[in-house]
């Protein structure tokens, strides 16, 4: 009944007003509205609306900038932005059933303070929470917490040895962070709270684990002081671009975000991030690779080129992303995804250039368009964020370990 080999999975990315940088000039921005409670809740509902599977938030430890490593000092762009996971915390118990998933910064902040705040997020949310797990080397935001340096470097210099080692060495701790989420996540077992008034214990203290992690990067002994999250295990996912970003998701994701040009590029990435899923050995496990695009979307694929050409002029430069931009209609859109899929992705991130305009081409162009030819849901068919992406609940490891 499916012209695909399998339904979609898509989720949108929420950046400010959106990623295009002149987006909050457009008529139907908002810009007065961008940290208000109601802006989020308006994008995530409309998200909802359309049956998506999750909606990811940008964050970031530094002021946006146009500068792929320092500030840029511009005043004609969104500067400042909203706590994500304290978003995802407010817009969460408003929805119903859509995933909602923050961006967390590795670089800087402690694995136990975001494995309590994610699955936190997944009690008021039900067990629809997730993560982004991101990285940042930038020698500004390093001087925020003043506790490490990261050396000076321009674009041009990324594939330098000196850069490279410190970009792949943030990999790995970031990786390390991960997994001491994971394990502090699973530091309680399930029924670990008895909450048994007439004996008066609440909590079996044999069901709380020290996860005694040491590595390279951290030293954490657990347990969590939050229970076990109702999904066991809230969503990983990562943004991946290169072969150290691959092993990451390969190693620590549910969901990696990549960002082919065109169907042969994603072949091959999907070809690489399976060989290093193999080679962290988790070849059997459930592994999602979604594209990444940018979307301007219209019913005329000239009004969609006309509106990039107008926000262009208003930036002072042409729109440039790490992802593919998609100029066109709702049915070409379909097409491509439906191209990119059969190069072996599960799914898509899009996001939105202008977020009052294009989120809801989305949820009320593309996704119709999707339905007509099978390839995406009519309701959604999980309570759970590991549900709708087919990811069965987790064993716990520490109560395998104590009843083998």
């Amino acid at each position: 009944m499916s012209s695909s080999p399998s339904p979609l999975h898509l989720a949108v990315a929420l950046d400010g007003a959106g990623w295009h940088p002149a987006a909050w000039r457009e008529p139907v921005a908002r810009p007065g509205e961008l940290l208000t409670a109601a802006y989020w809740t308006d994008l995530v509902t409309e998200a909802e609306r359309g049956l998506l599977d999750f909606v990811t938030i940008e964050d970031a430890l530094g002021l946006q900038s146009s500068s792929f490593t320092e500030p840029d000092g511009r005043t004609d762009q969104v500067r400042g932005r909203l706590d994500a996971v304290l978003i995802a915390a407010r817009v969460a118990p408003l929805t119903h059933h859509i995933g909602v998933v923050p961006t967390v910064v590795a670089t800087h902040t402690e694995p136990f303070h975001i494995s309590k705040a994610i699955a936190t997020l997944d009690y008021v949310s039900t067990g629809r929470a997730g993560l982004r797990v991101q990285i940042t080397a930038r020698q500004n935001e390093a001087a925020h917490f003043g506790r490490r340096t990261f050396p000076p470097f321009r674009r041009e210099d990324y594939d330098t040895p000196v850069v490279r080692e410190v970009v792949d060495d943030a990999f790995d701790e970031a990786a390390d962070y991960v997994e001491v989420v994971r394990r502090l996540w699973d530091s309680w077992e399930d029924d670990a709270e008895i909450r048994d008034v007439a004996t008066g214990r609440f909590i079996d203290r044999a069901k709380l684990h020290y996860i005694d992690f040491e590595g390279r990067h951290f030293s954490v002994k657990g347990p969590s002081i939050t229970p076990r999250p109702p999904q066991g295990q809230p969503l990983v996912s990562a943004l991946a671009h290169a072969t150290g970003t691959y092993r990451l998701v390969a190693r620590a994701a549910d969901i990696g975000y990549v960002t082919p040009s065109d169907a042969g590029q994603a072949r091959a990435v999907v070809e690489e991030i399976r060989a290093e899923q193999t080679a962290a050995g988790r070849a059997h496990e459930i592994l999602h690779v979604f594209g990444d695009l940018v979307v301007f979307l219209d019913d005329d694929p000239a009004e969609a080129a006309a509106r990039r050409e107008r926000l262009d002029a208003l930036a002072g430069s042409p729109y440039t992303s790490d992802a593919r931009i998609f100029t066109g209609t709702a049915a070409q859109l379909a097409d491509l995804l439906q191209e990119l899929e059969s190069a072996g992705l599960s799914g898509f991130r899009l996001r939105p250039a202008v977020a009052g305009h294009d989120l809801p081409a989305i949820t009320q162009g593309l996704v119709p368009e999707l339905q007509r030819r099978g390839a995406f849901r009519r309701a959604y068919e999980a309570d759970t964020l590991r549900g709708l992406l087919g990811l069965s609940r987790p064993a716990n490891r520490y109560a395998v370990a104590t009843t083998a």
